[in-house]
């Protein structure tokens, strides 16, 4: 388990998936997702892959909890690797319960997902792809120091997204 000053982070199990669920069944948590909000089978499938990458690379998006309540889960977030168009990068992403919004928690999550990548996974960049009109998260990313890199032409007949990345800085002498 990792810590921050408010929150719990844990690797995510089926015991997590009714909350998952529940997260990402409600069009406020989606609103800016042009899919909308997740059916049960869209929810278990993707729910899936996240333990599976999980499985797979040691890592991924974490159940994450206020540490005063640490068995009720208020959203998942993490590190992945996902398909930038053609290119594989490691991704920056996260989803909170609506109840726990404006508290500051996603630039928090950010914020340790951040130093995460680059201190315990050794990366040297992460990236962050969002909607352009999700001012909200736009300014978490900000936050965490992540700039405006690029567009992707994700979604057919919409805007672009805009891709954010953060890259990790290195001094002369090649140490962090």
């Amino acid at each position: 388990m990792k810590y921050t000053d408010r929150l719990m982070f844990k690797t995510p199990n089926q015991e997590d998936f009714q909350r998952y669920f529940e997260i990402n069944a409600d069009p406020q948590t989606n609103l800016y997702n042009p899919y909308g909000a997740m059916s049960f089978e869209k929810a278990k499938s993707t729910f899936d892959a996240l333990t599976d990458h999980w499985r797979e690379h040691q890592f991924g998006f974490w159940a994450i909890s206020e540490k005063e309540n640490p068995d009720w889960v208020i959203g998942f977030g993490g590190l992945n690797y996902r398909l930038y168009g053609h290119v594989v990068k490691l991704n920056l992403g996260y989803r909170i319960d609506k109840d726990f919004w404006n508290k500051g928690y996603a630039t928090e999550i950010g914020m340790h997902t951040i130093q995460y990548g680059f201190e315990e996974l050794g990366q040297n960049q992460i990236f962050a792809v969002v909607r352009p009109d999700n001012l909200a998260s736009i300014k978490v990313l900000e936050k965490c120091g992540l700039e405006l890199f690029d567009e992707l032409n994700d979604i057919p007949n919409q805007k672009n997204s805009l891709i954010f990345k953060i890259q990790k800085n290195i001094d002369n002498s090649g140490q962090p």
